[in-house]
């Protein structure tokens, strides 16, 4: 329990830490996301007088005249109401609105591909490093080639490939736009098959890293001397592959899992640009171009809150599948 305890309290501060950085980085930042905002109305025929200049300045919380402990406190406070502003970009829509809208594209997409390409990696890397010199082995410099090859070269391949070429895929979108989002099967079937080419991108792109990986911890694991006495048991050679190399070779794998698994939720930028895909990194990205500092600070804490969170599952996993990291010295 006291080791729960201190993963738990360490994981807090650092929480705390995060909030911290996300509260003082964008007041640090050059622009003004007012001067954004009102250069979009005025082209759009609006005038803005002084005193509307202040509204949105009190609404966006840009320039409040309060002491900047007092912001930081309010911040701080807004955050635990679920508060997080009014984004510039979308506006005047709130930014738990526009990360509610995508994100969900984002876990589906990203959280599936992380899953198959972890799965898949540590599965041939096990049998690979298991009886590494057979003809397995040859998968590892195919797989690492293309883990190099640089991500948007490769979307772009596979887009000019399956999209262009064949007509196998949609070039872009998450879905056909003239459907009705909901629970139904057209959307869902849409859905699926326009996020096949990008989840396929991301799989290729990563499982040469977990299979390298796994593959090098399951060579070095089968030297061990508790596996040496497995086999003089006369144990059956797969319960001695997954019940004691494999389980004591996955770990490095998992502690990297969970870091894959926490930035799930900030998607990747570069693969839904080029798929035009309606996820939290396009958001990002259009943050980013028009000074959206609240949209931004949002993103931000969601992306910080799940690689904490999935750190600290993978920190209590980790004490129950290894008993030996709860030992304290």
């Amino acid at each position: 329990m006291r080791y729960y305890a201190r993963k738990l309290g360490f994981y807090l501060v650092a929480l705390w830490a995060a909030l911290t950085l996300n509260f003082f980085i964008p007041r640090l930042m050059p622009g003004n996301p007012v001067d954004t905002l009102l250069a979009k109305l005025q082209q759009r025929g609006g005038a803005v007088d002084p005193s509307a200049r202040r509204s949105y300045e009190l609404l966006l919380g840009t320039d409040t005249g309060e002491p900047l402990w007092r912001q930081y406190t309010s911040y701080l406070g807004n955050v635990l109401r679920g508060d997080l502003g009014v984004s510039v970009s979308a506006f005047p829509a709130e930014v738990t609105e526009v990360i509610g809208q995508s994100l969900p594209w984002t876990i589906v997409l990203v959280g599936i591909a992380t899953l198959l390409s972890f799965t898949l990696g540590v599965t041939l890397g096990t049998i690979t490093g298991w009886r590494r010199g057979s003809r397995l082995d040859s998968l590892i410099p195919a797989t690492t080639v293309l883990a190099a090859v640089p991500y948007f070269w490769l979307a772009l391949i596979l887009v000019l490939i399956f999209s262009s070429t064949l007509q196998w895929f949609p070039l872009f979108g998450g879905y056909d736009t003239y459907l009705a989002t909901g629970w139904n099967w057209d959307f869902i079937s849409s859905a699926i098959y326009h996020g096949t080419l990008p989840a396929l991108t991301i799989v290729i792109s990563s499982v040469g890293g977990w299979l390298l990986g796994m593959r090098n911890m399951m060579v070095a694991t089968g030297s061990e001397d508790y596996i040496l006495t497995a086999h003089a048991k006369g144990l059956r050679e797969r319960r001695i592959m997954t019940r004691y190399a494999a389980r004591n070779a996955v770990l490095p794998s998992l502690a990297g899992f969970a870091i894959s698994l926490g930035f799930v939720v900030s998607g990747s930028i570069i693969t839904e640009q080029v798929f035009s895909y309606p996820g939290i990194g396009s958001k990002l990205l259009q943050a980013v171009e028009n000074s959206d500092y609240a949209l931004m600070q949002g993103i931000f804490l969601v992306i910080t809150v799940a690689v904490l969170a999935a750190n600290l599952l993978v920190d209590l996993l980790h004490g129950f599948i290894d008993p030996r990291t709860r030992v304290t010295t």
